[in-house]
């Protein structure tokens, strides 16, 4: 009798032993993933967090901005509304005569509400080269400029007499500091590609 049970143990378990290898060898199928790129250019609309003055923020000065509505490529969802993004102003231009203050700020990095990070390159978007402020200041003078103009009249041209208008002077005032105010809207124009690794799911 226990020669029997010495034989059944011992087959029961070259049994398990081998199922536990073929168990080993068992290959669970993984959702096929890649990543999504976003390629350079892409706009991404933000909201800013807190106001940002070239008149007491450094450079380097870090500023965090949050997504206002969700950007989809195709049917995935890639950044939600309420992605944070976080960056710090790179430049700083101080007024002068003629010209205002600017600044630009730059985008290093975006955390999803599940606190994943993933890092892009990209700056606050203006048509001036992403420069925020730096137009013409307020001109310090006016000069009147005579303005003739010409009526028809029958087959003949005629002239009236001149007009007086009054345009800026060739001087201007001392430039102001610029601002973006808390819970203004803008865009974040990405500046070289970002790789999406990681999406929430509902």
């Amino acid at each position: 009798m226990r020669k029997f049970l010495a034989a059944l143990l011992l087959i029961f378990g070259l049994s398990s032993f081998s199922l536990a290898e073929e168990l080993d060898n068992v290959q669970l199928p993984m959702r096929d993933y890649d990543g999504i790129e976003l390629p350079a250019g892409t706009f991404i609309p933000i909201i800013n967090t807190q106001e940002i003055s070239t008149e007491y923020c450094p450079e380097g000065y870090k500023v965090k901005f949050i997504a206002s509505n969700d950007l989809f490529l195709h049917e995935t969802n890639i950044i939600p509304k309420g992605t944070e993004f976080f960056g710090y102003v790179e430049e700083i231009h101080d007024p002068v005569i003629g010209t205002n203050a600017s600044m630009k700020i730059r985008i290093s990095k975006m955390l999803l509400s599940d606190t994943f990070e993933i890092p892009i390159r990209g700056y606050i978007y203006t048509s001036n080269d992403n420069l925020i402020g730096g137009g013409l200041s307020a001109p310090a003078e006016y000069v009147t400029v005579p303005h003739f103009q010409q009526k028809f009249q029958g087959r003949f041209w005629s002239h009236r007499g001149p007009t007086l208008q009054i345009r800026p002077g060739g001087k201007r005032l001392m430039g102001e500091h610029t601002k973006v105010n808390a819970g203004e809207e803008g865009l974040i124009i990405l500046t070289a590609p970002a790789y999406i690794t990681h999406t929430l799911t509902n």
